[in-house]
């Protein structure tokens, strides 16, 4: 099991980005959070197969049909088992 934080930037908050993440960590099978952050970005943490993380992030780097993706930095961390579930936070 694995564990990424990833920090989403362009245009991404007000155009439905959180939702999709969470839709798109369901499919895949993944567990963790997504937030938006005070500078502008999406910030993510995710937990899973290496497999499942790496078609997740393919799919937040593309973002949804409002968004614009401009970066996306991935940091690898240590696998905490931490979540049950993925779920926006505030």
């Amino acid at each position: 099991m694995h564990r990424i934080h990833i920090w989403v930037s362009g245009i991404v908050q007000g155009v439905g980005f959180r939702y999709f993440t969470v839709r798109k960590a369901r499919e895949s099978g993944i567990s963790g959070w997504v937030r938006n952050t005070p500078d502008g970005k999406v910030e993510i943490v995710a937990e899973g197969e290496k497999w499942q993380l790496e078609e997740f992030t393919k799919n937040v780097k593309i973002g949804p049909s409002l968004s614009s993706v401009t970066g996306a930095e991935v940091k690898d961390e240590e696998y905490q088992g931490e979540f049950e579930g993925f779920e926006v936070r505030f």
